[in-house]
């Protein structure tokens, strides 16, 4: 089956089986293919299949679709490996599903010796039969840990030397290497221990390992398959002649090192989902496990469970506190960046209005002085939000200010801004819109590059988008454009508006979005001043997301001439 596969954003990793004839990839909730960022459309592009060729279609999107670079304006046919570029998301295009495989290579994040040990863990046999199974317990999660029939001899036994070892870790690197050295303490014939978690994406991954000797620090081999079935079936087993059970005929890892008896139980939560395993092993004849240390790891393993989970929520925690400290300053960086105070210019108001969607966003404005005492107000949304954007964005900021100071017509200033971001070669674009004001006569000078153009209300209420036809395309996604300047008188009792569409595309929680004719509008009330205007649309904004997240950064900046006085 033919799917695609996401190759950034949040998704990334995720694949999307082509299974429909039709399938619809945009930022609107009930797409077949949900794309996360603010720049994509709600509808944005559509796959379709026909018979065995598949083509890729760009919905009239606001930001375009492209297939390995390049801008498509009909139904394009695509080959195996073909990328698809939404927006900054890319997705790869495959015919067919390849053999899955599994990474057999791991890094080891710490050791129960000081060797340079290694592990992979390998496919290497059929998963336990129910008829060879020497000896096997049922590992029961529950809110207290893992319950498991062993003897009170025993449990009490391995529950105090767990206890005493754990009961004071609070970190993932504290657990491990106590939990075998606790069960090194009370298996003594033990020679080998490990223990498996699995990562964020289900795979399972070596995090420490012990030895008892150090002739025994080598690389060693672990069944993958047998750790699996351990896990699924939540039950512990014993191999109590490793040698002779027809489990472990196939493996590997087993002949190899010759493992005599071997002990494996899965480490669960506290909502008895399995995090990973653990397994012991001994290459000794006389040293054999026997059926009641079954009962003995299983419930070291239990509390383990617990101990790993523990360690796990505090450490993000604390990653939770760093990152919240570090965005806290990236939000007064970013402060910085933007304009306190509106500009002092005689015989004009102005209003502004900044929030993101998260502590730091993309959206950005400024005014820029220029010379003849002209002023450049800049309105821009870098694709997505967050760190990223934000980054991005401060990138913007100082290029924008350089390219309007060394260009004095607008047109050539926004294409030597494009050439600069181009060459950046950062996988993202901006959408930008700025005006030039010059105060004394009113000449209006609007550029613009893939934004929402501004909306302009005349002295007589008549509400339009001044230079709507001359956009060109956002910054950053090619090279030689020469966008074009379009030209325009404000006369005093007009107002121009600017805005993100982080305003317009704000939905509520029907999914309706405040549209930009309701932006339209609002700026057409002549009876109200220019800040009760803007004001009125961010508490309009505001009321139609209540109980909604807000999904995009928000940004507004109008102006307008001031009538003379009578």
């Amino acid at each position: 089956m033919a799917y695609l596969d996401s190759l950034s954003g949040n998704s990334i990793g995720r694949r999307y089986d082509l299974d429909r004839a039709e399938m619809v990839m945009g930022r609107h909730p009930d797409c077949d293919i949900v794309l996360d960022s603010g720049a994509v459309s709600r509808q944005h592009a559509k796959m379709v299949r026909a018979g065995a060729i598949f083509l890729v279609e760009d919905l009239k999107s606001r930001n375009g679709t492209f297939v390995n670079g390049q801008l498509i304006a009909e139904p394009t046919k695509l080959s195996d490996g073909d990328v698809i570029r939404v927006c900054d998301l890319e997705l790869a295009f495959h015919s067919d599903l390849p053999v899955s495989q599994f990474n057999e290579g791991s890094s080891i994040t710490g050791m129960g010796t000081s060797s340079q040990l290694g592990v992979l863990i390998v496919d290497d046999g059929d998963a336990p039969s129910s008829h060879s199974v020497m000896a096997k317990m049922e590992v029961r999660g529950s809110t207290f840990g893992a319950q498991i029939a062993a003897s009170p001899e025993v449990k009490l036994s391995a529950m105090l030397e767990i206890m005493s070892a754990l009961g004071r870790a609070v970190s993932i690197e504290d657990v491990l290497p106590k939990v075998l050295d606790s069960l090194f303490r009370i298996f003594v014939q033990a020679d080998r221990g490990f223990i498996i978690l699995k990562d964020d994406s289900g795979s399972l991954q070596p995090r420490w390992v012990k030895t008892r000797r150090p002739e025994q620090e080598e690389q060693f081999r672990v069944s993958r398959t047998i750790l699996k079935q351990v896990m699924q079936d939540k039950e512990a087993i014993i191999s109590l002649d490793a040698g002779s059970d027809e489990r472990f005929q196939m493996s590997q890892s087993v002949a190899d090192f010759r493992i005599r008896s071997m002990i494996i139980a899965p480490l669960l939560n506290s909502d008895g989902e399995p995090l990973g395993a653990i397994q012991i092993d001994t290459v000794q004849h006389k040293g054999r496990f026997e059926s009641k240390d079954l009962e003995v790891l299983s419930a070291v393993a239990n509390q383990a469970g617990i101990a790993i989970e523990n360690a796990q929520l505090h450490e993000q925690m604390v990653l939770q506190r760093l990152v919240e400290q570090d965005l806290e300053l990236a939000r007064q960086v970013q402060q910085a960046f933007l304009p306190r105070t509106t500009p002092a210019t005689p015989d004009y108001h102005f209003y502004q209005y900044y929030n993101p969607a998260s502590e730091i966003g993309g959206d950005y404005f400024d005014y820029i002085p220029l010379e003849n005492d002209r002023l450049a107000i800049v309105v821009a949304d870098v694709v997505g939000h967050g760190v990223a954007a934000a980054m991005f964005m401060a990138k913007i900021s100082a290029e924008t200010r350089f390219a309007f100071a060394s260009q004095h017509e607008p047109a050539k200033a926004l294409t030597l801004l494009n050439e600069r971001v181009t060459a950046l070669g950062v996988e993202r674009f901006v959408t930008m819109c700025v005006i030039i004001l010059h105060p004394q006569s009113g000449k209006i000078s609007i550029v613009n590059a893939g934004h929402m153009p501004p909306v302009y209300r005349d002295r007589n209420g008549v509400i339009s988008e001044p230079g709507f036809d001359n956009s060109g395309p956002p910054l950053g996604i090619m090279l030689d454009i020469n966008y074009e300047e379009f030209q325009m008188q404000i006369h005093p009792g007009e107002v121009l508006a600017m805005y993100t569409d982080g305003i317009f595309e704000a939905p509520n929680k029907d999914g309706d979005q405040f549209s930009i004719a309701r932006v339209k509008a609002m700026v057409g009330e002549t009876a109200n001043s220019l800040e009760q205007t803007g004001k009125a649309i961010v508490e309009s904004v505001t009321q139609h997301i209540v109980g909604c997240a807000q999904e995009d950064d928000m940004c507004l900046v109008m102006l307008n001439r001031i009538l003379s006085p009578a």
